[in-house]
């Protein structure tokens, strides 16, 4: 009995070609809008342009590298914004104390980032331990949080405005308007932030923890996964990221007041939403993010260049955006293809 050389091999699935809305979805609408923005204002892509806008995407993208790990893990942070004013804040204020006996050189400078790390760091694990131990929403604490160091800045300035020493100013001003190979000190750092963030999420054990408590906390803790642990680095992490983008911001302005880093956080989010991140924990994507943060700012760009639109509404526009990205997230068509069938 023969048997034919096609019998007992297995039947070739055939391949379905999927549209990959995460993976796809972001870097076409970044695509999209540039040529929309060309368009409207052929200055959108000059060289000086895009420079700025890349410059202007690093402050919001490194808190969102860091909001991204608190998204995948399942959790939120409400209170970015207002922890970027109040470490701002006391930056500015020991600066300048330390300028009698420091002087306005290097040091003083260094005094100033070494105290917005420590405070970053201590602001992100005091979220994440009362989310973790405390047994309190996260929506919860950070709004609280959120609510606290907005009134600790109004009232370090009294209500007015915190301004950075002139001559220290001057100093520092390097990290934010020197370039090195072409771009600007703060798109390098958001580089750094970005690949640093890639392989943390997808080539160690800590990120494949986040993904796995995001997808299901409980059959993370039977695992033996410490996930009161990992759920509190997350948040240290983007404490580290939001001192980071301070560090970088400060000497921008020189100043700090209460509207300092208002709606940071809803930027912070939509950046995450928009690169393909699950609102819902469980699935991360650091590349997505870093294009979420150049599809926001390119949208106040182009806003700014334009008057279709006023750019009193790039906080609508960003509005509009997260509920349409989360709505994208619902599936892959699949529906759509059923409905056409």
């Amino acid at each position: 009995m023969t048997v034919s050389a096609h019998e007992g091999e297995k039947p070739k699935a055939r391949s379905r070609f999927k549209l990959d809305v995460r993976t796809l979805g972001p870097a076409a609408a970044l695509i999209l809008l540039c040529i929309v923005g060309f368009a409207l204002n052929p200055a959108f892509l000059s060289e000086g342009n895009v420079i700025n806008l890349l410059t202007r995407s690093a402050f919001i993208g490194i808190i969102a590298i860091g909001a991204t790990f608190v998204i995948t893990a399942g959790g939120i942070d409400l209170s970015v914004g207002s922890m970027a004013a109040v470490i701002a804040g006391v930056m500015i204020i020991a600066m300048n104390s330390a300028v009698e006996s420091m002087g306005t050189g290097v040091p003083t400078i260094l005094l100033g980032c070494g105290l917005s790390l420590i405070l970053g760091i201590g602001a992100g694990w005091l979220n994440g331990v009362m989310t973790t131990r405390g047994k309190i929403e996260a929506f919860i604490v950070t709004l609280g949080t959120m609510g606290i160091y907005r009134s600790l800045v109004t009232y370090f300035a009294n209500g007015g405005t915190l301004a950075l020493d002139f001559d220290i100013r001057n100093t520092y001003r390097p990290v934010y308007y020197d370039s090195f190979f072409g771009l600007p000190v703060p798109v390098w750092v958001f580089a750094v932030v970005a690949i640093a963030g890639w392989v943390l999420l997808n080539r160690t054990a800590f990120g494949r923890y986040c993904m796995a408590i995001g997808s299901n906390e409980a059959v993370a803790r039977y695992s033996a996964i410490n996930v009161d642990r990992v759920k509190t680095m997350t948040y240290v992490i983007q404490g580290l990221c939001v001192s980071l983008a301070t560090i970088i911001y400060v000497p921008r302005l020189g100043s700090a007041s209460s509207t300092t880093g208002v709606l940071w956080e809803l930027e912070a989010i939509a950046a995450v939403i928009i690169g393909g991140t699950i609102l819902k924990g469980g699935y991360g994507r650091i590349g997505g993010t870093v294009i979420g943060a150049l599809i926001l700012t390119a949208i106040g760009n182009i806003l700014n260049l334009t008057d279709i639109i006023s750019n009193y509404l790039n906080g609508a526009m960003q509005g509009v955006i997260i509920i349409a990205a989360v709505w994208l997230q619902r599936g892959d068509f699949s529906r759509f293809r059923r409905a056409k069938k």
